[in-house]
Order: structure tokens, then C-alpha cells, then sequence
């Protein structure tokens, strides 16, 4: 096991994206490494409590260990609920599509 991990933090905004590249002790954690790479204090709309975080796209909790080279990731929240736009757009699509002709005419 590497006595270092390099790790790197991101965090993605609708026009731009941070990435801070870390070197942290082995046994690290993901907390640790959002607190090292200084974006808490850059970005104070991310909130440990409420925004999701992951390590290469997988779903991960503050405490869970870093290994050499993880990439952590910090999740900005929903701006609209996916199960109720796939709802809004089968809705338009069936308004839209009646009377486009019938199957058996």
C-alpha cells in the first residue's frame, strides 16, 4: 500500500469545473480529502449534509477510505425530479402523437 495517496477532488458547475489534485496520507478518508482541497471554502453552497459525493461515480459516504488515485466527486442537487420529467414528456409526447393515423387504416 502507497504511503501517499494522489487523489483528485472535482467539482462541476454549469459553465465551469474544479479540479484540485491532492497528495494525502494513506488511510485517508473522503472528508478529508474535501476538506484538503480547499472547494468548502471556495464553494460555500456545498454542504456536507445535504450535497452527495462519490468516488468514480459511485455513491460514497464522508467516512469511506481513499485508495491511490481516486478521483472524488461532489454532487450538486436535482433541479428537477427525473421521474417527473420523463412523466411531463411522455404526457407531451401522447398529446403530439394522437391523431398521427391509425395502425390498422
Amino acid at each position: 500500500m502507497a504511503e501517499t495517496l494522489n487523489i483528485e477532488v472535482c467539482y462541476a458547475q454549469a459553465q465551469t469545473q474544479a479540479v484540485v489534485k491532492l497528495k494525502l496520507p494513506a488511510g485517508s478518508t473522503l472528508q478529508q480529502a474535501l476538506e484538503a482541497s480547499g472547494l468548502l471554502t471556495k464553494h460555500p453552497e456545498i454542504d456536507l449534509k445535504k450535497n452527495k459525493f462519490g468516488i468514480w461515480n459511485k455513491l460514497s459516504k464522508p467516512d469511506s477510505l481513499l485508495r491511490d488515485r481516486d478521483r472524488v466527486e461532489i454532487y450538486r442537487p436535482l433541479i428537477a425530479d427525473p421521474k417527473e420529467v420523463r412523466k411531463q414528456r411522455a404526457a407531451e409526447g401522447k398529446v403530439m402523437k394522437k391523431g398521427a393515423g391509425d395502425a390498422d387504416a
